[in-house]
């Protein structure tokens, strides 16, 4: 019998009336502390009923994103950090350092306690990379703090948060690198990308064989209401040096991507044997929700090209990773997810019948 793994990225939408709550006030109000923890068993109760083997608690609590949850209100820092911009016209500003030096503000063990109290299911846990997190200290450096002692502290701060969250029993950590594509946008000579992975490496290293099956990295094009910040970036430039990294699990946006087959080949060409890679087969972004059929021809497509055991499926990202999108319902991801199951399944009896 084959069984083809299935896992989501992370984010779904936040309920409204907790964004709405979040606009009138602070994100770390205690007097939110209900409308978070309902928002948790909410989405983690409708996540089981979609039938996938593995959940998340949505990101219900991080604070403003994906990508500065661990930072967000450290006092050694300042608002204008460095900028993304999104096709659809809008940016998003990163933190910057101030002084040193540089502590994680939280850890994202503090919410696998939490989905740990509700689910009955296994609960990733995706965690900010080290690589996206650099991109806080600024070029004109820091005095008294060099880059070098902030890359230590990164570094350090990094793997203590994987380390806890595996001890709690993360069915996977999900080492998030959306910032990989972009950095090929950045740097068309492919430098900055190769720093970072250099930087990802320097921490994946710090894990045994065991605990890196368990770890995963996971790269898009970005996704914030319904746009991206790199998807004109041709994928050549991005998997070859990706496959470097030392993770033995591999999420990629493939869904949304025009030409599926010509990305499919790099992937063949670059998988090491030691590798799953969970490909994409429901687009966030896009308002279509894909039907089980839909899902289904495309796990067989790519199975044309990589190993069945050596294969997973995936959403191409988070269904909301700015804390604040609503552009996507909570419903319709929700019905994305149970497609997304349903149709790995059939794709796993088409090829178990063969």
């Amino acid at each position: 019998m084959i069984t083809i793994p299935t896992e989501p990225i992370g984010s779904i939408p936040r309920p409204l009336d907790l964004i709405e709550a979040v606009a009138r006030g602070s994100a770390e109000d205690p007097a939110l502390e209900m409308l978070y923890d309902a928002a948790v068993r909410d989405t983690i109760e409708r996540f089981e009923a979609t039938g996938s083997p593995v959940i998340t608690d949505g990101e219900q609590r991080k604070y403003h994103n994906f990508w500065t949850y661990s930072v967000h209100g450290l006092p050694n820092t300042a608002p204008d950090g460095f900028k993304i911009p999104f096709s659809a016209g809008h940016t998003r500003r990163m933190p910057r350092l101030t002084a040193g030096p540089f502590r994680y503000r939280r850890l994202a063990d503090s919410y696998l306690d939490v989905a740990l109290r509700y689910a009955h299911r296994p609960v990733k846990q995706a965690v900010i990379s080290p690589s996206a997190l650099s991109l806080m200290y600024p070029a004109e450096g820091i005095e008294g703090y060099t880059r070098e002692q902030f890359i230590d502290d990164l570094v350090r701060e990094h793997e203590t948060e994987i380390r806890r969250c595996l001890a709690k029993g993360a069915h996977k950590v999900q080492v998030d690198f959306t910032e990989g594509r972009l950095a090929v946008k950045i740097d068309p000579s492919g430098d900055l990308l190769n720093s970072f992975i250099d930087l990802n490496n320097l921490a994946l290293s710090r894990f045994s064989a065991e605990e890196r099956a368990r770890i995963g990295v996971h790269t898009c094009a970005g996704s914030d209401r319904d746009s991206t910040h790199s998807g004109e970036v041709d994928y050549a430039d991005l998997l070859p040096s990706l496959f470097q990294l030392k993770a033995g699990n591999f999420y990629i946006a493939l869904a949304g991507e025009k030409d599926r087959p010509y990305v499919l080949k790099i992937i063949r060409r670059f998988l090491k044997p030691d590798q799953r890679v969970f490909v994409g087969v429901v687009s966030p972004i896009d308002p279509h929700v894909e039907t089980p059929e839909e899902v289904r021809d495309r796990v067989l497509e790519a199975a044309e090209y990589i190993p069945v055991e050596q294969l997973g499926t995936t959403d191409d990202c988070g269904f909301s990773p700015f804390s604040d999108d609503t552009t996507t319902t909570r419903d319709t991801a929700f019905a994305k997810i149970t497609a997304r199951v349903r149709g790995t399944a059939l794709a796993a009896e088409r090829l178990g019948g063969r």
